[in-house]
């Protein structure tokens, strides 16, 4: 990889996604959105600026569709790649299943990204799950991310109940709640928000209360100049005219066009009831549908099998047979020809959707000369303005799609106007060359703001680069808090010292605090704020100076947690008593202990088995009881960053006292027990990786790093003896 110019990392989660004859309108995943996405990647690569164009994205291994999705990297063009990586299930699902899959994407790329040899400058996310994908890898990587929502959940859900939608269904198919709350997370976080219009950041993205106006950037896309051409003078009509004439009985009419995918936002139907009830329309024009690909609508999913059944009994219903085409595939290269087929035949092309974030199509309908007619709800409203290149319509009414239609067609001299404004239109606002400059200027302001950000932090803070050290890490010393680390400031003072000579080592801190309280704790004691916390008894992982929390752990613990349930189960135990509402935490419950009162940890086992319910019962120092997610604990977590990072457990090194540490001690890592250690620990002694140290605190550690110095690579300072 080009050292010189800039990397980008741009993610596209959903769908099918391929260079080579892409396969646009398979079905509601594999649209507009991934044309867009390959043509921006491939124009970033031309442009001398960019060194490297990654497009990260998944890998399916599935007999329905195409072998080329399992291939692990594919050249577009010089500097641009797409990268697949396996997540989730092997075959190929649609969008709305993919949410619990998209942690395994982010470690997925996590252990991709040690093998690179740069980290990405930015990470640029299309929509909702993508966004998810890439505000995690900005925190874990302290690299800035952009986004662009492409549709929005808010948008879609006010759509579909306004045409009559059922809530409990419309939540059930497109699982709104969830995508809603990601994408309010996503605005919230974003270094820039990309929008195609200025509609759409007012009237769309307004809607999210997390979304920050100050961040919105417009940049309109581009269109390939190349592909979308007018037909030339009196060239003969293309081949593709044979695929279309043969649903016709008059094939010379004017031809209205509408090219979508089979899903009800699209109000193809809308379209249809708008030609099947005006009957001037009918004996005067043809209509065109392109509609996705099928060989048999009862393959496709229900959302486009349904689409399709409700138009083939509309075409029945108004008996338009004859009258409409509706060819059942294409490929992308017909796409240009069938805009320049409907120019020809002096026609117009329809986008009737309920609402556009931007409206590709009506680009691409410009740079083939042929007028539109386009909702009046999102982008079109700025093509429009641009290209002044045809009408807005009110799509919710039928009547009023077919009369915007009739006017479009009534005038030979202001139809050839129009199509020569849009020509022009597009070759000033909508190319991929003005796109990618005005975009590279935008990301530059980003940048610089993000490097003036980390001086900042620099000058007030001690550097931690937090997670994204463990890209390179060689060893990993985590080390409980109180009464491990903390207790002696000179033999912590010398610790310090090793810490910041040795460049690739990760530090943490493992405890049973709360993050915000152990941090104030480390300020107090002059240490640097750790590259990973894990605080709460393991119930929670936090990275660097940014506190980034690992989200994937939160998912992996909370799996059969019910915490009001056991809460209640155990407020009837005698001998335990809640701790203050300080100490509590959304994955973890504590109590003081009365050692006399309480049954045993076995006797509270059964009790929460009876009830049906799973806990990790960690009882420490005689008089403390944790009670966590059966998955979570100290060591567990250990374990966890291990899998997560790719690194061996025999690098890590484990420092504590207690019982709440005793689990991250046993195993493959190299234990250390301070010599201040409580009884019950003390079961552990002479296991051969668990070295007991003879002096408390910090001195326990650095006596435990000279015993393993062989093992673990220790500076010439450590070895040598001290008192």
């Amino acid at each position: 990889m080009n050292e010189q110019g800039l990397y980008i990392l741009t993610i596209s989660v959903h769908g099918l996604i391929r260079g080579r004859s892409p396969e646009l309108g398979r079905d509601p995943d594999t649209g507009g959105q991934v044309l867009y996405v390959l043509d921006f990647v491939k124009a970033l690569a031309r442009n001398p600026q960019v060194a490297q164009v990654d497009l990260l994205t998944r890998l399916v291994e599935d007999p329905r569709v195409d072998k080329d999705y399992t291939e692990p990297e594919e050249w577009l063009a010089p500097g641009a790649r797409i990268l697949r990586l396996p997540f989730g299930p092997r075959r190929y699902i649609r969008k709305e299943s993919l949410w619990g899959h998209l942690d395994s994407l982010v470690d997925r790329f996590l252990h991709h990204a040690k093998q690179l040899p740069r980290l990405p400058d930015i990470i640029h996310s299309h929509y909702a799950d993508a966004g998810y994908v890439a505000q995690r890898l900005s925190s874990l990587l302290g690299i800035p991310f952009i986004h662009c929502g492409h549709s929005l959940g808010q948008c879609k859900r006010a759509t579909l109940l306004k045409g009559g939608g059922n809530p409990d269904h419309l939540e059930k198919v497109f699982h709104f709640e969830r995508r809603i709350q990601e994408e309010e997370a996503v605005l919230s976080r974003a270094q820039a928000v990309v929008a195609s219009t200025r509609h759409e950041i007012s009237e769309q993205y307004g809607r999210y209360v997390r979304f920050r106006p100050d961040r919105a950037v417009v940049i309109p896309p581009g269109t390939d100049l190349l592909r979308f051409s007018p037909p030339r003078g009196r060239s003969p009509e293309s081949p593709i005219a044979s695929k279309v004439d043969r649903f016709l009985v008059k094939p010379g009419k004017p031809l209205i066009l509408c090219i979508c995918r089979p899903e009800p936002s699209k109000n193809v139907l809308g379209l249809i009831r708008a030609y099947g009830e005006d009957e001037g329309l009918r004996e005067e024009t043809n209509l065109l549908l392109v509609v996705g690909n099928h060989e048999d609508i009862r393959g496709l999913d229900d959302t486009s099998r349904g689409t399709w059944e409700d138009i083939l009994h509309l075409l029945d219903r108004y008996d338009l047979f004859g009258s409409v085409a509706i060819p059942k595939t294409h490929e992308p290269q017909d796409i240009p020809e069938f805009y320049r087929l409907a120019a020809q035949r002096k026609g117009v092309y329809v986008d009737p959707a309920y609402t556009e974030s931007f409206g590709l199509t009506l680009i691409e309908a410009a740079a083939s000369g042929l007028p539109v007619v386009a909702t009046s709800n999102g982008g079109p409203r700025d093509i429009v303005a641009n290209c002044r290149n045809g009408l807005l319509v009110d799509v919710a009414d039928p009547k009023d799609i077919g009369a915007a239609i009739r006017e479009a067609l009534s005038d030979s001299g202001r139809w050839a106007q129009w199509s020569r404004n849009g020509l022009r239109g597009v070759r000033n606002t909508y190319t991929w060359e003005a796109h990618v400059n005005r975009y590279l200027k935008a990301l530059a302001r980003i940048l610089r703001r993000e490097e003036k950000r980390r001086r900042k932090a620099l000058r007030h803070f001690e550097p931690s680069a937090g997670s994204r050290r463990f890209l390179h890490a060689q060893q990993i010393l985590i080390s409980d808090l109180d009464a491990t680390l903390l207790g002696d400031a000179d033999s912590l003072s010398e610790l310090m010292a090793w810490v910041r000579s040795t460049p690739d080592l990760v530090f943490g801190v493992a405890t049973g605090r709360k993050a915000g309280n152990a941090l104030r704790m480390l300020q107090q004691w002059g240490v640097p704020t750790p590259d990973v916390l894990i605080s709460g008894v393991g119930s929670e992982i936090r990275y660097g100076a940014t506190g980034a929390i690992d989200s994937g752990w939160e998912h992996h613990i909370c799996q059969g947690w019910r915490r009001e349930e056991l809460s209640r189960i155990l407020s009837a135990v005698p001998g335990l008593r809640l701790q203050n509402h300080r100490k509590q935490g959304p994955y973890k419950l504590s109590y003081l202990v009365n050692p006399w009162r309480m049954p045993g940890i076995g006797r509270l086992r059964e009790l929460l088995h009876g009830a049906g319910l799973q806990a990790n019962l960690i009882y420490s120092q005689g008089r403390l009881l944790d009670v966590l997610p059966q998955r979570a604990s100290k060591g567990q977590a250990i374990r966890y960053l291990a899998f997560k990072w790719g690194l061996p457990l025999n690098r890590f090194l484990v420092a504590g006292d207690s019982g709440n540490d005793r689990d991250m001690l046993e195993g493959d890592v190299l234990g250390i027990v301070v010599g201040n250690h409580s009884p019950e620990v003390e079961p552990l002694r002479g296991r051969p990786r668990v070295y007991f140290a003879s002096r408390p605190f910090a001195g326990g550690i650095l006596e435990g790093l000279r015993h393993y110095h062989l093992r673990f690579r220790v500076p010439e300072l450590l070895t040598g003896t001290h008192s």
